[in-house]
């Protein structure tokens, strides 16, 4: 049995996609998975011991994207079956002339003639649920979908240790402020050593936050690490405090306790799935959740109301 898996392009995302992907090798013990996706989903997830190939997705790079998409498919070739997780013509179409004979995407106008299968998941519910609905064409009996799952081995860290994650890569609407985060970490650094996590566009924040931070055990690995680096390092963690981001899923995989500040984005449909140790900290605005990049009243309340004690408070009543 060999399964084509399209990946969603966010890391977070693909990592709520684990439960339907390992509900399928549940069902399917001796399946071979293809999976396609962008660099940091593949990174993350080429691990699965019953990954037996995988392939970023550079379609966008250089010349026509149809092209490309049909050579591409070509170059994967066919499968028994095979599922998108991304909501995107080209990813209905890499699935069709990849020659695939039964396929499942989400509903939309171009799955609908594209796939065989075109699902439409239970509304409203978390994404962990939607995917699983989704890859539940593929199977006559019920996908029982569990925890998050990652393959990379977590970190083992020499004392206790709280991570901190003050970036999130979709915008700045999602991103608590440095200070607050400072004062957080600070607060708690007698009792963990700290580790600033961020990407490569949130260096100058992690340094804000590292400076705050002088004459404390403190480590600023923003920037600095692999993704397979950044999931096993979070695995580790004794604690985490994290905006909504695809590092706070990662958190969960692992089952790490977790302080999730929420501002823009729906936290019924993204919060940390089954994390038997978390704590969301949140204002209920009637201009929340706008999904936006970045704040369109140009106030930011949603995140800036949310101050440094409400957090402090919640690590205590998680710890």
């Amino acid at each position: 049995m060999k399964i084509l898996i399209i990946l969603p392009n966010w890391l977070g995302d693909a990592v709520m996609a684990t439960p339907a992907i390992e509900a399928l090798c549940t069902l399917y013990p001796e399946a071979q998975l293809t999976i396609v996706g962008s660099y940091v989903s593949i990174e993350a997830l080429k691990h699965h011991p019953q990954c037996i190939r995988h392939y970023v997705d550079e379609t966008k790079k250089g010349g026509n994207r149809f092209r490309n998409t049909y050579r591409f498919a070509k170059e994967i070739g066919g499968h028994d079956m095979g599922v998108t997780f991304r909501n995107q013509l080209h990813s209905s179409l890499l699935l069709f002339w990849s020659k695939t004979p039964i396929t499942v995407g989400r509903s939309a106008w171009h799955s609908s003639f594209l796939l065989t299968h075109a699902i439409k998941p239970t509304y409203p519910s978390h994404l962990v649920e939607q995917y699983r609905d989704i890859a539940q064409a593929l199977s006559q009996k019920p996908l029982l979908i569990e925890n998050l799952k990652l393959h990379i081995p977590p970190h083992p860290y020499k004392r206790p240790t709280l991570g901190i994650n003050p970036g999130a890569t979709y915008g700045s609407a999602k991103r608590w402020y440095p200070e607050k985060f400072a004062e957080v970490a600070r607060t708690y650094a007698d009792r963990y050593a700290i580790v600033i996590f961020g990407g490569p566009n949130e260096v100058e924040m992690a340094n804000d936050i590292e400076k705050r931070l002088e004459g404390t055990t403190v480590t600023n690995l923003a920037g600095k690490t692999s993704v397979e680096e950044l999931c096993s390092m979070i695995g580790g963690l004794d604690l985490f405090i994290t905006n909504d981001s695809g590092p706070m899923h990662v958190a969960a995989a692992y089952q790490v306790p977790t302080v999730a500040i929420f501002g823009p984005t729906n936290h019924t449909e993204t919060s940390q799935w089954r994390n038997t140790k978390n704590v969301i900290v949140r204002h209920e605005m009637e201009c929340s959740p706008c999904m936006k990049r970045e704040c369109p009243l140009k106030h930011h309340e949603c995140m800036k109301g949310i101050t440094a004690n409400e957090v402090i408070s919640a690590v205590k009543n998680l710890i």
